[in-house]
Order: C-alpha cells, then sequence, then structure tokens
C-alpha cells in the first residue's frame, strides 16, 4: 500500500493594501495644476505662444479657485485648515530651535529636538506660498494681456507677472527638493500618495471616500475648456507655420 503526501507549499505572505490618505480629487487638482503651470511657463516667451499660454493661465487660474472651494466645503482631510494648523505650530517649534541652541552640551539638544515637526512645518510653508503666490500671478497675468500696464508708461504687469512667475518657479523646485529629502530621509517615497492616494502598512482609511466622479468632473470641465478656448481663438491655440515665419519677419525688421 503506497501513500502519496501533497507536496509543500509556502504561503506567500500578502502584502498590506496601505491606507488612503488622499482622495481622487485633491491629486487630480495636483496634476492639473502642476501641469498648466509648466505649460504657462514653456509658452510664455514670444507671441507665438500667447494664445496657449493664456488659455493654460486661465485654466491655473480656475484650478486654484477650484482647490479654494474644495479646501473650504470638502472633507477635512482635503481642507485648507490643516496646512494652517500646521503652521500655527511654527512659533512654539522655534522657540525649542532657540533653547537648543543656547543649550550645553548643544548635540544633546539639538539630537532631542522634534525634526520631524520641522519637515512637516516646511514642507507645508512651502504648499501654502504656492497657493498664495498663485493668486498674484494670475492677477497680473490678466492685466499684462489687457494691457492696463500701458497706463502707466510701461510694461509694470508684464514685468511683474514675470517676476512672479520665476519666484513660483523657484518654490515648485523648492517643494519638489523636500519631497526628495524628506523621502530619503525618512526611506519611503512621500510623493507616491499623489499618485496613488495610499500609503503603505496597517490601518484604516483616513480618507473613506475617493470621490472619483468629482475628479473626474474636474477633469472633463479642464478639457472642455480649452476645447471652447480652440473652438473660439482665431488660428487656434497652436502656432501655425505662417505665424511662425511673420515673427521670424518681425524679428529680422528690428535688427
Amino acid at each position: 500500500m503506497s501513500t502519496t503526501t501533497a507536496p509543500h507549499t509556502t504561503a506567500e505572505p500578502i502584502a498590506a493594501p496601505g491606507r488612503r490618505i488622499v482622495d481622487a480629487p485633491t491629486r487630480m487638482f495636483h496634476a492639473l495644476f502642476a501641469l498648466s503651470f509648466l505649460g504657462a511657463y514653456l509658452t510664455a516667451e514670444g507671441e507665438r505662444w500667447r494664445a496657449l499660454h493664456v488659455t493654460l493661465g486661465y485654466t491655473f487660474a480656475g484650478l486654484l479657485l477650484a482647490r479654494v472651494l474644495y479646501g473650504l466645503l470638502g472633507p477635512r482631510q482635503a481642507g485648507l485648515g490643516l496646512l494652517w494648523r500646521k503652521l500655527l505650530g511654527a512659533p512654539a517649534w522655534l522657540r525649542a530651535l532657540a533653547q537648543a541652541a543656547r543649550a550645553r552640551p548643544l548635540a544633546g539638544a539639538l539630537q532631542a529636538l522634534p525634526w520631524r515637526q520641522g519637515q512637516n512645518l516646511l514642507m507645508a510653508l512651502a504648499i501654502v506660498l504656492l497657493l498664495v503666490l498663485a493668486l498674484p500671478l494670475t492677477l497680473s497675468g490678466y492685466a499684462a494681456y489687457q494691457e492696463w500696464g500701458d497706463v502707466f508708461g510701461g510694461e509694470l504687469f508684464a514685468e511683474l507677472h514675470e517676476t512672479l512667475g520665476n519666484a513660483l518657479l523657484a518654490l515648485v523646485l523648492l517643494h519638489v527638493g523636500l519631497v526628495a529629502l524628506l523621502s530619503l530621509l525618512r526611506r519611503r517615497n512621500l510623493a507616491m500618495p499623489m499618485l496613488s492616494g495610499r500609503v503603505e502598512g496597517p490601518g484604516p482609511d483616513l480618507v473613506k471616500h475617493n470621490r472619483v466622479a468629482l475628479a473626474l468632473a474636474l477633469l472633463l470641465a479642464v478639457l472642455a475648456f480649452g476645447s471652447w478656448q480652440w473652438q473660439t481663438t482665431p488660428g487656434g491655440l497652436l502656432p501655425s507655420a505662417g505665424s511662425a515665419a511673420s515673427e521670424r519677419g518681425h524679428v529680422d525688421d528690428d535688427d
């Protein structure tokens, strides 16, 4: 009589599904906001891309308004109040830093500081400055487009718009650099939640409802506005070969 034994199999470890901490509308805004600013910045020079630049600027402004409304009326996890509460902890953290700087031994006092709180404060400050600077950037761009600066005898708003655009770009680079640095320090990808909405590890979702429909509605609104601009703008949003030749001829005439 022979007996057969079942092959021994080892169970594969099941990865934790992770926790949802960022909802779909917030992630959609983040992506569209970044793309509209990047596109507007790259099309800022010359007349060939002006129509596209203006359209992206309007999109940027509309997204900013949508984010403020969602931060005020949306769920608590997407509220702008979270950033504000983080910034309210800045005075206490700075006092602790000053006390540690006066303490002896200095190395031990600095090591005892809540550095993670300081990192979160710096990240929150960068995000708030990005949102705050976006408002005068769009307003100055609209004023420059309407040529209101001619009243003052020069391109006042155009120069202000360019300066604010460069300042916002510097903040964007600072924000990206902070995310990369903190990802290295904490040994996990801090940019991933803005792509997947989740972080690794067990625990309940901080965001109970993903609101995918609202994110799709935001995307469709942006696409519809771009399509409407394309249809109503003479010559479309992209420069034609004729406009390129015309601009080159204009430059040659100036020389």
